[in-house]
């Protein structure tokens, strides 16, 4: 048997060849395929003959921060505390980005893995997710966004610009998750980590459809690093931290249902106040638009009324309260307000109509957060051995890979 380490009551087996997982922003399953239709994605055709194909559910919010988080710890939110890009802080009285390691309520496996004397690094695309992924992490951890600036106090490594080969790319473009890539493959190449973990973003399907040439360019220059990866001896574990749906009409203008202005304007209930976990630092291509909303009650005995007004409005799709929704989706209920609106799959919940900035949305407006985002690429480039799992969800991919892949 292998030497294993134990994080969050699963055990993971040390990897005995370079591992590389890879948590694909925004990726909807079907994006895969239509690259490979389009012939553009050699190697995510051949994994259904040479490696695994699965899917699995990602916990909800759809959205990256829970999801990466869910993905590194191997635990849903209700464990690692980390429950959205954004959350209402009663310690501090105010909305604050869900950023900080100080939040985080469970180890990595990633840190873990390095304590045990794995070489670890770890690439993200934004640094919003740098200081979450790294956390306590003896490794190398930057972010492409920031790669300029990666130095070995606070990242393990310096000169990335020159080592990778690229210049320092924008933070609204798909450059920026082939750097992610690029310097994988780099660090492959020198450093040789046992295990590494990507994180790209979705920037790319957020503007463009499955099917599309800005798509299929943008996942055939994930095949060809991919094939590189592949090619240099490693084990590779690709999921998503969340799918991509329009939220749009027939005509392609967006279907948004602004709660805080239907809230204001009910009557008899006490101010309540509307919070959008998907907001974070980088809104220019949601508009901070996305199928999942909380909801802080004024008063306490307001609840089920703001809840029935709630569930009356076309394309709210669903209304939780606190405890319902903490036992279904596996959410810390101290983190979550008071109610969890869902919108469907082709609407988005904001709060009022004059807090969103919507002129950076140059195409139809493309976003996530809801169930109907829920259902993600797994796959492997290695068979898997048989495992015992009734219901995969993509916080499972260190376990297959670690654990099950030949």
């Amino acid at each position: 048997m292998k030497p294993c380490i134990i994080v969050n009551q699963r055990s993971y087996q040390l990897p005995g060849a370079p591992t590389v997982i890879v948590c694909i922003d925004g990726c909807e399953q079907d994006y895969i395929n239509q690259a490979v239709q389009a012939g553009v994605a050699p190697f995510f055709a051949g994994l259904g003959k040479t490696g695994t194909v699965l899917s699995a559910d990602c916990v909800m919010p759809s959205f990256t921060n829970p999801n990466n988080l869910s993905i590194v710890t191997g635990v849903p939110p209700s464990v690692h505390g980390i429950c959205g890009n954004f959350f209402f802080d009663p310690e501090q009285g105010a909305e604050v980005l869900m950023n900080d390691a100080r939040y985080l309520r469970a180890p990595t496996i990633l840190a873990s893995a390095a304590d045990a004397g794995m070489k670890v690094a770890v690439v993200t695309a934004k640094d919003k997710l740098r200081g979450l992924l790294g956390h306590q992490l003896k490794g190398v951890c930057f972010s492409a966004e920031q790669a300029d600036q990666a130095n070995p106090v606070d990242n393990g490594i310096d000169d990335v610009l020159r080592k990778v080969g690229l210049p320092l790319p924008s933070v609204y473009s798909a450059e920026l998750s082939e750097f992610v890539f690029a310097a994988a493959v780099m660090l492959l190449e020198t450093l040789r980590p046992d295990l590494m973990y990507l994180s790209t973003t979705d920037y790319v399907q957020h503007k463009h459809a499955p099917g599309t040439p800005g798509a299929n360019s943008f996942y055939a220059m994930i095949d060809r690093y991919l094939q590189k990866l592949d090619h240099l001896g490693a084990v590779i574990g690709i999921t998503a931290d969340h799918g991509m749906n329009a939220k749009t009409d027939a005509l392609g203008n967006p279907n948004i249902v602004f709660l805080q202005d239907v809230l204001d304007r009910e009557r008899g209930i006490a101010p309540a106040r509307v919070l959008l976990p998907i907001t974070d630092p980088y809104v220019v291509h949601h508009g901070a638009l996305g199928s999942y909303a909380t909801v802080y009650a004024g008063a306490a005995q307001d609840i089920a009324s703001i809840a029935r007004t709630l569930e009356g409005i076309e394309g709210v799709e669903e209304v939780l309260d606190r405890g319902t929704a903490g036992l279904r989706f596996e959410l810390p209920p101290d983190r979550i307000g008071d109610l969890v609106v869902l919108g469907e799959r082709l609407t988005v919940l904001g709060t009022s109509a004059s807090r969103h900035d919507l002129s950076g949305l140059t195409v139809p407006l493309r976003s996530h957060g809801g169930l109907s985002e829920q259902r993600v690429p797994l796959l492997f480039n290695r068979v898997l051995r048989p495992y015992n799992r009734t219901a995969l969800r993509n916080f499972d991919v260190f376990d297959l890979a670690l654990n099950y892949a030949d």
